[in-house]
C-alpha cells in the first residue's frame, strides 16, 4: 500500500508538472525569440534619424559604430542609387548577409521583414531617405541570440518539477507510513489472537493512531470488541464445561459405590478401574476449565505412546475376553515418545478401541500396531469387521453412525489430536484382518526407534492389568 501511494503520487505530480511546465517552457522560448527581434528592431530604428539627415557613408559609419549591434558588425545599410542615376544597385555599408533579392523586396514593399541567412536571421527595415528613395537597414540576429537564456529556464523549470515530485513523494510516503502502520498493527494483532493470545488489543487513541484514517481506527475498535467477545465466550464455555462435568459427580459416586459391591473378579476389577479413571478425567476437566486461560501451560507435556498402548490394550483385553475376541499388539516393546499429553493420548486410544467394540460383532478380532520413524509415531488399529461404508463421512464431526450412545465425536477427537502435532488420521482397510483400519500418525522430532517383529497369540485375553499376547 505504501509503495502504491508513492507511485500514484509520482504519476499524478508528474502529469501536473508536465501540464504546466511544458507550456511555460515553450512560452519562455518564444519570449527569448521575440526579445531578440525586438532588440534588432530597436537597433535598426536607431539609424533612422541619421538616414533621414544624410546618406554620407562616413557619417553613417559613425552612426552605426555608436550602436551596440554596429560596434559588433551586425548592422549593414543598403543605400539606394543617387537621385537621377541609372544604376540599379546602390551602395552597401557594413557586412551584409541578406541577398539582393530580399533587400529589393523589403525596399519595394516598404515594410520590415525577417529572412533566414546562414547562422541566423536578418531583420530588414526600410527607411525613407527622401520622397523617392528608400534605404534598407539590415540587422543580423544569430541563432544563439534567439535561444539565449532558454536552456537555463528549462533547467530551472525541470528542477522545480523534480522538487514538486519529491515533495509529493515525501508527503505520500508519510501518509502511506501511517496507513501501513495501522494496517500492519491490525494484521499482527489478528495473527496473535488467532495464535491464542487473548490479551492482545489495539490502541484506539494516542500518538500511535494520530493521523490514521478514521476507518482503520473504527476497525481497531471493532477488533478490540471482537477480542473481548471471544474472551467472554471462551470463559462462558469453560464455565459451562466445568458445570456439566460437575453434574457427573453424583452419578459417578453411585457407580463407584455399585462397583465396590461387585466383589472380586476380572470384570469387577475392570469396572472399578474404569470408574476410577472416569472420576480422574472428570476432575481433570473441572480443574482445566476452572483454570484461567492465561495460566494454561504453554509447553506440551509428552508421554510414551508404547506405554499408553500397553496399558489401554490391557484394559480392553478384559472386555475382549468376555466377548471372545482375538487381539494382538505389536511394536509396543520399546519406548515411543510423542509430544502429546498422556490424558489426551489415553482418550484417543480409548476412542479407537471403543469403536472396534461398538461397530463390530462379538468375536471379531482386532489388532494394534505401533511403528516409530524418524519423524512420527504411527498407530494402526485394525479389525476383521465389515470396514467403513463411507470413510470421509466417518471423519466428519458428529456424523458417525454408532447407534444409541454414539455422538460421532470419537474420530474427530483423534483427528484433532493428530493434527495438533502436525500429523494426520486416515481410514482404510486392514491388510491383515480384512476389515477397517485406522491410521493415527503423531508427528515427532525424536530419534527413530527400532521395532521387533510382531508377537501374536490368538484366543482369549487375560486380565486388564498387563499385556497379554
Amino acid at each position: 500500500m505504501r509503495w502504491a501511494l508513492v507511485r500514484a503520487a509520482v504519476a499524478g505530480t508528474t502529469m501536473v508538472a508536465l501540464a504546466f511546465l511544458i507550456p511555460l517552457g515553450l512560452m519562455v522560448q518564444k519570449t527569448a525569440r521575440d526579445r531578440a527581434f525586438t532588440a534588432a528592431d530597436r537597433q535598426a530604428a536607431a539609424l533612422g534619424p541619421a538616414l533621414a539627415i544624410t546618406t554620407d557613408q562616413d557619417a553613417l559609419n559613425r552612426a552605426m559604430a555608436s550602436t551596440d549591434a554596429g560596434a559588433q558588425g551586425l548592422i549593414a545599410v543598403h543605400l539606394p542609387p543617387p537621385a537621377g542615376s541609372t544604376a540599379v544597385k546602390g551602395t552597401t555599408i557594413g557586412a551584409a548577409r541578406a541577398s539582393d533579392t530580399d533587400v529589393s523586396t523589403a525596399s519595394g514593399e516598404g515594410r520590415s521583414m525577417t529572412v533566414h541567412v546562414p547562422g541566423g536571421f536578418a531583420l530588414l527595415q526600410p527607411v525613407a531617405v527622401d520622397t523617392s528613395r528608400i534605404a534598407v537597414v539590415e540587422v543580423y540576429v544569430a541563432d544563439g541570440d534567439l535561444t539565449r537564456g532558454v536552456r537555463t529556464a528549462w533547467l530551472v523549470l525541470s528542477l522545480v518539477a523534480l522538487s514538486l515530485v519529491a515533495i509529493a513523494v515525501l508527503v505520500a510516503d508519510r501518509m502511506g507510513a501511517r496507513l501501513v502502520g495501522s494496517a500492519r498493527r491490525l494484521a499482527v494483532a489478528a495473527r496473535s489472537l488467532g495464535a491464542g493470545d487473548l490479551a492482545v488489543r489495539l490502541p484506539v487513541a494516542g500518538p500511535q493512531v494520530d493521523g490514521s484514517p478514521a476507518e482503520l481506527q473504527e476497525a481497531a475498535a471493532a477488533f478490540n470488541a471482537m477480542a473481548d467477545r471471544v474472551v467472554h465466550l471462551l470463559a462462558a464455555e469453560r464455565e459451562l464445561a466445568a458445570d456439566l462435568s460437575h453434574r457427573l459427580r453424583t452419578p459417578l459416586t453411585v457407580l463407584r459405590l455399585n462397583a465396590a459391591s461387585l466383589g472380586d473378579g476380572d470384570a469387577a476389577d475392570a469396572t472399578r478401574h474404569a470408574v476410577s479413571q472416569l472420576e480422574r478425567e472428570v476432575d481433570q476437566i473441572i480443574r482445566s476449565a476452572r483454570r484461567p486461560a492465561e495460566d494454561a501451560p504453554s509447553v506440551t507435556v509428552g508421554c510414551d505412546a508404547a506405554e499408553v498402548l500397553r496399558e489401554r490394550v490391557g484394559f480392553w483385553s478384559a472386555l475382549a475376553e468376555d466377548e471372545g475376541r482375538r487381539w494382538q499388539l505389536a511394536g509396543a516393546e520399546s519406548p515411543a515418545p510423542v509430544p502429546v499429553q498422556r490424558g489426551d493420548l489415553v482418550a484417543a486410544v480409548d476412542a479407537l478401541l471403543g469403536n472396534v467394540f461398538r461397530h463390530t460383532a462379538m468375536g471379531t478380532a482386532f489388532s494394534v500396531d505401533v511403528l516409530a520413524t524418524e519423524s512420527a509415531v504411527i498407530v494402526l488399529v485394525g479389525d476383521a469387521g465389515v470396514g467403513f461404508d463411507d470413510p470421509a463421512a466417518a471423519l466428519r464431526r458428529g456424523e458417525g453412525d454408532g447407534g444409541d450412545g454414539s455422538t460421532g465425536l470419537g474420530l474427530d477427537i483423534v483427528r484433532k489430536l493428530a493434527e495438533a502435532t502436525g500429523g494426520d488420521l486416515a481410514l482404510g482397510r486392514s491388510a491383515g484382518l480384512g476389515g477397517a483400519e485406522i491410521r493415527l500418525r503423531l508427528a515427532t522430532s525424536g530419534p527413530p526407534v527400532r521395532r521387533p517383529g510382531r508377537q501374536r497369540r490368538p484366543g482369549r485375553a487375560g486380565r486388564a492389568r498387563g499385556q497379554r499376547m
